[in-house]
């Protein structure tokens, strides 16, 4: 019987909840209201969940789970992603500075995990992983008596998971009209079933990352003829060390001050006596000369950014040769597909993150495109709901420049919304006030093949069959894709816009789109139509009406 959890154990029980999530994120991913392709949050959970896991565990148990704590915030993506982050991270507030805690320490640990889960969602839906995830502490933690174990904690905790997981339809309608539990609960009790399992002494097969490998580089980029001209990244974690330093009054803001003085794009944060630095330089060695005064490196990562960002316009943000005077505003968006990408560059976009439904960008994939740009305000645009809060918790992190999240969830949206974008207003509040009632203006129609029977909206969709759906709300369902854009543009009434963009997808042919610009144009003769190939993956048709 286990009665005291230290750092060690606390790590096992962790690896083995990933490698469980690894072994049924299929299923979770397929927990999805709509009848198409583009579930995402086993994937996007278990990513996160093993961001924790790249560090080697310490016996003590405060310093193991900040470790973790800081790997899942970096790593986290979607929105069930970024709240077991905060799960997790709340989990390693109550565990600081402890080498092992007994049960009423870990409950209220868990407590903790409750409290900043929820604070970091500005509008808490129950029905979710939240509500999952709170019941269950308070069932566990009410149970609690003399005899209790880690053990007979746990079967609580799991037992009253299941409960709640059964109840979240009843909670949200969305659910019960689609049959299906919230996958992000359900995500939530695979990690703690493995969890459990290796408490119990389960042998715990290890997992294969599925962590973004490291990127290919073309090393002939960088010939002996070549001069040196975009620095290095450098990224290490150190680990401050009493016999260099006074740690309890290490003075981390001078520390801080220091790097930006001799480095650019620095994110740095402390936890304990653990500090992670991620700085660009011309000379790595005078970084490493200088923290080594205070400690010692746990890991470390040193890369020559003309090989790590050898695309053009990558290189021109990353110019080491003198540093240039802020631009006002920068933006950042999300898309995925080579057109939709194209198309937001020309519209004036600095940087644009790789990313969509069913590949949502983590914290960190954001900080490294702000630190592409150089300006004193950059404005993101996620456009996709379930990538606002992952871009909120980079724009906390990152202190180099004031981050401005645009809430748009669309790319109908965030096209809009930057094409229109006035940086001249006076103030930054008159800027997101224009944006915001831009984005309100604007209709987002999507197309996407069904790959289940179902019915929802009181529309019966046939598998294999077309939806057209706008937010969460089903319209229509047709055999023919094509036949499905143009019942989607009546359903939407999109004679009474003025502008209707049309972005047609990687299953749609040059040919195809020719044909369908053709009956758009001749139904909506007053209507300005703007044909764009985006190329994206899952959504046959984006339709825009402005």
């Amino acid at each position: 019987m286990v009665k005291l959890l230290d750092g060690n154990l606390f790590f096992k029980m962790l690896n083995a909840g990933a490698a469980n999530l690894s072994d049924n994120k299929e299923d979770i991913n397929n927990l999805n209201v709509f009848p198409i392709p583009d579930g995402d949050t086993g994937e996007n959970m278990l990513m996160t969940a093993e961001g924790g896991l790249s560090l080697v565990p310490e016996h003590e148990l405060g310093k193991t789970a900040a470790a973790v704590s800081d790997g899942m915030l970096l790593s986290a993506r979607g929105n069930s992603g970024v709240i077991l982050s905060r799960i997790f991270s709340g989990i390693a507030k109550g565990l600081r500075g402890i080498s092992d805690c007994d049960l009423i320490n870990f409950d209220s640990a868990l407590i903790s995990g409750v409290r900043e889960s929820y604070g970091a969602v500005s509008k808490p839906v129950e029905g979710t992983i939240l509500t999952v995830f709170r019941e269950g502490v308070e069932y566990a933690g009410g149970r609690l008596n003399d005899d209790s174990t880690f053990e007979s904690y746990f079967k609580d905790l799991l037992d009253e998971f299941n409960r709640s997981l059964e109840r979240t339809p009843e909670l949200l309608d969305v659910l019960k009209e689609s049959g299906v539990v919230d996958s992000g609960g359900a995500g939530l009790i695979c990690i703690f079933n493995g969890m459990n399992d290796a408490l119990n002494g389960a042998k715990i097969t290890h997992i294969s990352s599925t962590a973004a490998k490291p990127q290919k580089v073309d090393i002939n980029m960088f010939t002996a003829d070549s001069v040196l001209e975009f620095g290095y990244c450098t990224e290490f974690l150190l680990r401050l060390q009493k016999s260099k330093v006074d740690i309890d009054n290490f003075d981390f803001d001078g520390f801080s001050k220091h790097l930006n003085e001799i480095g650019d794009s620095v994110v740095t944060f402390a936890d304990g006596t653990i500090v992670k630095v991620h700085v660009h330089t011309m000379k790595p060695g005078d970084i490493l000369d200088y923290c080594q005064q205070f400690g010692e490196f746990l890991t470390m990562k040193i890369e020559n950014m003309t090989l790590q960002h050898n695309e053009t316009e990558n290189v021109k943000n990353q110019s080491f040769k003198k540093k240039e005077v802020k631009k006002p505003y920068g933006i950042v968006s999300v898309a995925s597909g080579k057109g939709i990408k194209e198309t937001f560059m020309n519209l004036g976009c600095d940087h644009v993150v790789e990313g969509g439904q069913s590949m949502n960008p983590s914290t960190e994939d954001f900080i490294r495109a702000f630190e592409k740009i150089n300006a004193e305000t950059i404005l993101v645009y996620p456009n996709n709901g379930n990538i606002i809060l992952g871009a909120q918790q980079a724009a906390d992190l990152y202190d180099n420049a004031k981050i401005c999240i645009i809430p748009t969830k669309t790319v109908g949206e965030g096209y809009a919304a930057i094409s229109m974008l006035d940086t001249s207003l006076d103030s930054l509040d008159d800027i997101i006030a224009e944006q915001k009632e831009i984005i309100s203006a604007v209709v987002t129609g999507v197309v996407s093949k069904a790959v289940r029977d179902t019915e929802k909206d009181g529309i019966a969709v046939t598998k294999d069959d077309y939806i057209g759906f706008v937010g969460d709300k089903i319209i229509v369902d047709d055999s023919s894709k094509d036949d499905a854009l143009l019942l989607l543009s009546e359903k939407l009434n999109a004679s009474r816009y003025d502008i209707m963009l049309v972005i047609y997808g990687e299953t749609v042919s040059e040919q195809e789109s020719v044909e369908i610009e053709k009956m758009l144009r001749a139904k909506y003769r007053r209507t300005e139509i703007v044909m764009i190939y985006g190329g994206q993956p899952i959504y046959d048709y984006i339709l825009v009406l402005e």
